[in-house]
């Protein structure tokens, strides 16, 4: 390569790395975001205009945010008066207007702790299909369980059911094609969710981390599982897994449908069908809380503070990532400085090792400010668990982390209710027996070059 050619790629290089820098000033959500894109591209475009081109973008576009109004055919058939609420849903008013939907009274909730006994329940409720079956999942393998699935929806296929099924393409992308043409060849509708427009084709931020089952529009499955043996604890290193998920039946089943059609509409151009979520006899209330790029405002962050900022007694929090950002961080020790029990339960394993590193500086940080901070010992820590108070507890895809915040799309189910509250504490309770208190040492006592690595990982928070 000559001389002028190599001035000619290096000044379109760095004109491109301006352009780029302009975009990222104007687009970036937060400002340490801008001004570390910014120095990158200025500086060393050669190094950071592939990663950008990537990772830079932090607004899913061309996505019609469809969490907000449940479709009128979902609540058909839900005539007569509606079920009461708890008095306590007024403290979340603000997380309410957040999702423009109302909390919604008269449902039943199951708690299911670990894979084997929610896949017992998922699987079994999908055997009993017989309209319907609404599949979402962020990783699906072709392993024991993975199989096991197909075979399910196979025969619910072959019993004449209609079967729709959305997997993430970066989450499932060991998945072989084999596994999606042999549900195909049997009747099931089955796509991978992908940015698919040529406006985020190129961007690996914009995951689809929902965990949704409809069966017949009448049961709603949601929480941290997904589709692969190591969520049933059956590989080392990280086995015994822990994880959560929750079953509900009532009327905010249709909140979940409707969730799992605007995904399903933004892949193939056409909604799958809506049923009528029967009434039950429960008396829960309940929030379809859902979050994603494509939202107006950064609702994963929002959610958590405003939760957070409700509680009087007691904040209770088990997640595998712990990556805080500001307004997370700052309710937090405010809790604290109310006189609230706030408690954070995160794996003493890792399985992603730079989350790992800048979740150990956190929680050094949030010991700090007096929040109590303990790693489960038993194995690796999945769980996506929140308590608040004596009443109210969240299940769901959500960790706390940016990815989370702002970068995935999730989903959970906010329920208001003492006897389920008074479930997920003893679930809670049992989880911290199990775990060990982190005081300052474990950050002070850490050799020094480890230290570094964690605030070198910090410097990453906004991608993790």
């Amino acid at each position: 390569m000559t001389a002028s050619v190599l001035t000619a790629c290096i000044a379109v290089a760095h004109l491109l790395g301006l352009l780029a820098a302009m975009h990222a000033v104007m687009h970036a959500r937060t400002p340490q975001g801008a001004i570390g894109w910014t120095l990158g591209l200025l500086l060393l475009p050669y190094v950071t205009l592939l990663p950008y081109l990537y990772l830079g973008s932090s607004r899913f576009l061309g996505y019609r945010a469809g969490h907000h109004a449940p479709a009128a055919s979902t609540q058909a058939g839900a005539a007569g008066a509606a079920p009461p609420l708890d008095p306590g849903c007024e403290r979340y008013a603000a997380i309410s207007a957040l999702q423009r939907r109302p909390f919604r009274g008269g449902h039943r909730l199951r708690l299911l702790i670990d894979g084997e006994a929610a896949f017992d329940a998922m699987l079994g409720a999908m055997a009993a299909a017989k309209h319907c079956l609404l599949v979402q999942f962020f990783i699906i393998h072709d392993d024991t369980l993975g199989r096991r699935l197909q075979r399910v929806l196979l025969e619910r296929a072959a019993a004449g059911v209609r079967v729709y099924v959305l997997f993430d393409g970066i989450g499932s992308h060991a998945l072989p094609q084999r596994y999606v043409d042999e549900l195909r060849a049997g009747g099931v509708a089955i796509h991978r969710f992908a940015t698919h427009r040529w406006r985020n084709r190129f961007q690996l931020n914009f995951r689809n981390h929902r965990k949704i089952l409809v069966v017949d529009g009448a049961r709603g499955f949601v929480g941290g599982l997904n589709v692969g043996d190591e969520y049933l604890g059956l590989k080392p290193p990280l086995a015994p897994w822990r994880d959560t998920q929750l079953e509900l039946a009532g009327p905010a089943v249709a909140d979940l449908q409707q969730l799992f059609a605007a995904d399903w509409q933004w892949i193939t151009g056409a909604p799958p069908p809506l049923l009528a979520s029967p009434p039950t006899d429960g008396e829960a209330s309940a929030l379809v809380v859902a979050s994603g790029p494509a939202d107006p405002q950064e609702t994963g962050s929002l959610f958590f503070a405003a939760a957070i900022n409700a509680a009087r007694q007691r904040v209770w929090l088990s997640t595998p990532y712990f990556v805080p950002d500001h307004a997370v961080r700052a309710a937090l020790q405010l809790a604290v400085l109310r006189g609230v029990d706030v408690r954070v339960l995160i794996p003493a394993r890792p399985d992603h090792r730079t989350v790992f590193l800048a979740s150990t500086l956190h929680a050094y940080a949030a010991v700090r400010a007096g929040i109590r901070v303990f790693r489960y010992q038993p194995g690796f820590l999945h769980q996506k668990a929140l308590l608040i108070d004596r009443d109210t507890a969240a299940i769901g895809s959500l960790n706390l982390d940016s990815r989370s915040f702002r970068l995935n799309f999730e989903v959970a189910a906010l329920a208001v209710d003492h006897a389920f509250a008074a479930e997920v504490a003893a679930m809670l309770n049992a989880d911290f027996a199990r775990a060990r208190a982190i005081d300052e040492r474990e950050y002070r006592e850490a050799p020094y070059l480890h230290r570094v690595a964690m605030h070198v990982a910090r410097l990453f928070d906004p991608l993790l």
